[in-house]
């Protein structure tokens, strides 16, 4: 009997949060559409998986027994799908290079373009990915190489810090804060910021300063699922966003103005890739970049 690996990772995210609506929101799916395809797998196996416990739920002996095997079958697959994705691109001389937004900057594109020049033959492809999804599309197969923003999950996946960029802020030219030079994280305080429920909440977190260094958590303002939508947010309302210094330049509006955040951390840039990549323009990629940061 087959069983579609979709409903195996469903089973393992409840089974990892013991919770319907904490898997739920993970997957990005609606909780009840959720709970109809555990109980479809449930009915597929003739066996019941979870059981209402006092805390919540917990799996029954059959689930715990079931779920070591998922989590195998889930990664084989992964692993599959990966493998056939990157050869193919090998195949036809093509190296894939991920980021989101605007990337590894200006350190990215003279990566780029130094690799150009020592492989002429080969086709560079830029994919972007929204909101820290660069490490998944690497272990889904979907880029060979990619420029992440950390923090990020780099399970399965090697890396090397490559570049820094001070963090800025954007606002309506109309808005108070747009009279300011500079700000610190303390003239957010009370202003509304975008944020998206498309990355990992330590992604989010650490963009949005949450918690402040007063211990006080950030406004939330509106939901967003990329730059345009998060950049046309602040253009139309009282909210504010927090991007890298090169989205000032990348993203040019007529609306916003943008500020430096003068005492939080800067972002941290990595290049990524597989542990065990199966396009070998992976490992000269690297080799440039590796040159270009000493």
């Amino acid at each position: 009997m087959d069983v579609d690996t979709r409903l195996l990772r469903y089973f393992v995210a409840v089974a990892d949060h013991l919770s319907f609506t904490a898997a739920a929101e993970e997957l990005y799916v609606a909780q009840p559409s959720l709970s109809r395809q555990i109980k479809q797998l449930e009915s597929r196996l003739g066996v019941e998986l979870f059981v209402r416990a006092s805390s919540g739920i917990e799996p029954t002996a059959a689930g715990n027994a079931l779920l070591p095997a998922a989590r195998r079958q889930i990664a084989d697959w992964q692993d599959a799908v990966r493998l056939a994705r990157t050869t193919a691109a090998a195949e036809r001389n093509v190296l894939r290079v991920g980021f989101t937004a605007t990337g590894g900057g200006t350190f990215a594109r003279n990566a780029r373009a130094v690799f150009k020049e020592r492989f002429p033959g080969v086709t560079v492809e830029p994919k972007r990915f929204d909101w820290g999804g660069e490490p998944q599309a690497l272990r889904d197969g979907l880029a060979d190489v990619a420029f992440v923003w950390l923090p990020a999950n780099l399970r399965k996946l090697h890396s090397v810090a490559v570049a820094t960029e001070p963090r800025w802020v954007a606002v309506r030219k109309t808005h108070p804060l747009a009279e300011k030079e500079e700000v610190g994280i303390g003239d957010l305080r009370d202003e509304p910021l975008m944020w998206t429920k498309l990355a990992p909440r330590e992604w989010v977190d650490w963009w949005a300063v949450n918690p402040r260094p007063d211990g006080s958590a950030p406004v939330w303002g509106p939901e967003n699922e990329n730059v345009e939508e998060m950049l046309e947010h602040v253009a139309t309302t009282s909210g504010v966003c927090i991007g890298p210094e090169s989205m000032k330049s990348f993203y040019v509006h007529p609306d916003l103005t943008w500020r430096p955040i003068v005492d939080v951390e800067p972002l941290r840039i990595a290049l990524a890739w597989p542990e065990q990549p199966a396009n070998p323009l992976v490992r000269e990629f690297v080799g440039v970049v590796r040159r270009l940061e000493s």
